[in-house]
């Protein structure tokens, strides 16, 4: 199980996510973490799909690895899916057995909180396994670097 945990790994590369500064790919994960919970429908679900893919493309990092990424979190997925399914309402019934209904929102809306965590889950592997853990420790800290005019404990946080 430990050696399907991409999650904080290093993957040396020379690729342009590799080169881009690590602030910055902090910046933008960060960004993308906030969009992929402003994202409704299916055509925005599909941009920020084309938009992951592009990512992934940029870093040059297999997409089997990062599938690869995934296991650990898979219960999860399932477990989010199903629940949503079975405790959303919607008005297209699909089926009902005792207490239990499944209905086509409940299902779209499954989909939709399960592929949330896949994009939360790639955004996250893709700036820990193109950035070493030191440059991204350096990158928290010159980015919290104003909060020590507040006595903020800025780097034992970046440590952290």
């Amino acid at each position: 199980m430990i050696q399907n945990i991409t999650l904080g790994q290093y993957f040396p590369g020379d690729s342009f996510l590799h080169r881009l500064d690590p602030r910055m790919k902090l910046v933008l994960t960060l960004a993308l973490i906030v969009l992929v919970f402003f994202v409704k429908g299916i055509v925005g679900y599909a941009l920020m799909y084309a938009l992951i893919i592009g990512c992934a493309a940029l870093s040059h990092i297999s997409p089997k690895f990062l599938i690869k990424g995934m296991k650990p979190i898979m219960f999860i997925i399932v477990l989010t899916f199903v629940l949503n399914s079975l405790f959303s309402s919607g008005k297209t019934v699909w089926l009902k057995w005792g207490f239990i209904t499944i209905t086509q929102e409940g299902v779209l809306s499954a989909v939709f909180m399960s592929l949330r965590l896949v994009f939360l889950m790639i955004c996250t592997q893709l700036m820990t396994l193109t950035t070493s853990p030191i440059a991204l420790t350096d990158a928290i800290e010159r980015l919290l670097s104003p909060l020590k005019k507040l006595r903020f404990p800025v780097h034992e946080l970046a440590m952290m």
